[in-house]
């Protein structure tokens, strides 16, 4: 096409701001890092329908253990150089992780994993990992406020509370208390809390962490969560994908967590395996697939890494931002 066509010539377009690997080149990049997994590790790592491979952590996890201690190195030596400037004595910054993503793509088992792998590198031994979860408000807020059927959106979370946590783990903060989230009372845990002492990495996992100022807020300028991110991940997944995981999650949900007594969604396990999947897929297009289309997919090349992944759930290629 040429300018002539109503089309954008080539010297107008966006450039690229991904550099893209398949599975085997990234491979390559692990350099002289180590498998140090076992087969019992990786299994208590994994949520019911995820599926990951000692040869997927080889191939995949450990290049990216390796990026990311070459990055918290870089960051460290820059935090000496500021300290060395400003004549103070160097203090202890975290190297703060985001990773965002759809609900069932299977973030909580990757965040998981990098924790394990993360700390077996003798650089930075306590590698701690929170969830977004505990920034919910209360089920008895949400309620209130008319935004039950909306958890999960950003409008959801006590953002104050998380931005204030963020700043106070990057200001070297000796403890830092996050709220405690119970997936089994659907609820906040009253008077709980998540204590982080001074780690050299924090994970911070969440659908939305990646979100930007909306044209909602009152003041645009106001930090987010991202401004306090050293590195991001978003893992990534076709749409189709993403609901027959979360059909399949449920289903598993089903025999396992709601059919305790103390469930809140205890009402689900008593419906049949037909029920059950057009109830998930009503959750799904009402309310994961509205989240996912308005607010977690757009903050997807916000990420330092994506992470793509087949319908297998096994990962297919990575895209790394250009520095």
């Amino acid at each position: 096409m040429t300018e002539g066509d109503g089309m954008p010539s080539d010297d107008r377009r966006p450039p690229e701001i991904f550099t893209d690997f398949d599975r085997s080149t990234w491979a390559s990049l692990r350099d002289a890092a180590t498998l140090d997994v076992t087969s019992e590790e990786l299994g208590a790592l994994i949520s019911f329908t995820d599926a990951l491979s000692l040869e997927e952590v080889r191939d995949v996890y450990l290049p990216l253990t390796r990026l990311l201690n070459l990055y918290v190195a870089a960051t460290q030596s820059l935090h000496r150089a500021t300290d060395d400037f400003l004549g103070r004595r160097t203090r202890k910054v975290p190297f703060v992780i985001g990773m965002a993503g759809s609900v069932a793509v299977g973030k909580s088992t990757t965040a998981r994993l990098l924790q394990l792998l993360l700390a077996r590198w003798p650089d930075h031994p306590r590698v701690d990992l929170v969830t977004t979860d505990g920034f919910l408000h209360p089920t008895a807020e949400l309620e209130a406020r008319g935004l039950l059927g909306r958890k999960g959106f950003p409008e959801s979370y006590d953002v104050r509370r998380l931005i204030r946590f963020l700043a106070d783990v990057k200001a070297g903060c000796p403890v830092v208390q996050a709220p405690v989230y119970s997936h089994l009372s659907y609820d906040i845990v009253p008077e709980e809390y998540q204590e982080v002492r001074s780690p050299d990495i924090l994970i911070f996992e969440g659908l939305n962490v990646l979100q930007p100022p909306t044209p909602r807020d009152l003041d645009a300028s106001r930090p987010v969560a991202s401004d306090y991110f050293d590195f991001s991940i978003y893992v990534d997944a076709s749409a189709e994908d993403n609901e027959r995981w979360y059909v399949e999650r449920f289903l598993a949900f089903r025999r396992t967590v709601f059919a305790d007594e103390r469930s809140y969604f205890r009402r689900y396990a008593e419906l049949s395996e037909a029920e059950a999947v057009e109830t998930a897929r009503t959750i799904w297009a009402t309310i994961n697939q509205p989240n996912l289309e308005d607010n977690i997919e757009p903050t997807r090349e916000r990420a330092h890494l994506v992470i793509e992944k087949g319908a297998d759930h096994h990962v297919t290629g990575l895209r790394l931002r250009k520095l």
